[in-house]
């Protein structure tokens, strides 16, 4: 293992154990926590936004109180977090977590936890706002990804390198960056590795040659100089994931214990299935995967 590789390591496994300190924190000063009327829920940021957005219905269609952590998805392993909360349910203890990649049938079974596909998000391909290319080709977006495609100008842009910036996250599990390339080892060696959404956009934003990649969900604020390009002229959108023109997604879910109270499953169930979620789709350019809202 390289040193850069080290380093990334101890910085997840760092940020793992943080976050599980910071919800034991929470344990310690909230008495409704660890109470039957409380349910928590952590992982993937991209996931987190959804249940975040109709929090306050959530809590109102089970008379619980949601606590959910996940925001900007600074911890590397967010999907992990998620399931190791969700194998800690009980009946005092309302447990479940948020995944943004999906999970064979072999993990389910041996971690003893059950799935909630929620959506399909797309992957934005990002760029800095300066640089003068807006569109590339599926090829030619792999080809940067792989390192064939090292210099803007063989691209249509300026005559300067582009730094590939990746955030590959959760390698032994199918979809997300996968769409893009079906192997870390398929990226280039001469790249950024990131272990954050926020440290990605960051990153594209400090450097105009950057090149790199995220969810739809992200929301981008006003110190963040970057532009989502359109792949083959099609945009990132879930009318485009429908009609499969556009190629980068990645599934977010939900994930429970195999047996999650009946609470837990009104929540979940109320976002799959219900009227609200339609908005909160359309904002971030998800496509439902259940009957009532994908048809």
């Amino acid at each position: 293992m390289s040193t850069s590789e080290t380093k990334n390591c101890r910085i997840t496994f760092i940020y793992f154990i943080s976050l599980f300190f910071s919800i034991s924190a929470h344990a310690d000063h909230d008495p409704g926590y660890k109470q039957a009327n409380t349910i928590t829920g952590a992982g993937a940021h991209f996931a987190w936004v959804i249940f975040d957005e109709l929090k306050g219905e959530l809590e109102q269609s089970t008379s619980k109180k949601l606590q959910l952590y996940g925001k900007n998805s600074n911890l590397g392993m967010g999907c992990n977090a998620g399931i190791k909360l969700a194998q800690q349910h009980n009946h005092d203890h309302q447990t479940f977590g948020f995944v943004c990649c999906p999970l064979s049938q072999q993990e389910l079974e041996k971690k003893n936890i059950k799935i909630y596909p929620i959506a399909d998000e797309p992957i934005l391909i990002l760029v800095n706002k300066n640089n003068p290319v807006d569109n590339l080709s599926v090829d030619q977006v792999r080809s940067i990804f792989r390192g064939d495609t090292t210099n803007w100008k063989d691209v249509g842009g300026w005559d300067k390198p582009i730094a590939v910036v990746t955030r590959l996250h959760c390698k032994k599990r199918p979809g997300h960056w996968k769409t893009i390339l079906p192997d870390a080892k398929d990226f280039t060696k001469a790249r950024i590795d990131v272990s954050s959404a926020d440290e990605m956009v960051k990153m594209v934003t400090k450097f105009d040659t950057a090149f790199g990649h995220i969810g739809s969900t992200w929301v981008f604020d006003k110190e963040s100089n970057v532009k989502a390009i359109t792949v083959n002229s099609i945009e990132a959108t879930a009318e485009n994931l429908k009609n499969k023109s556009y190629p980068f997604y990645r599934k977010l879910s939900a994930v429970t214990s195999m047996e999650p109270s009946e609470d837990l499953l009104t929540i979940i169930k109320r976002v799959q299935y219900g009227k609200s979620f339609e908005a909160v789709a359309k904002k971030y350019n998800l496509l439902p995967l259940n009957s009532q809202l994908a048809e």
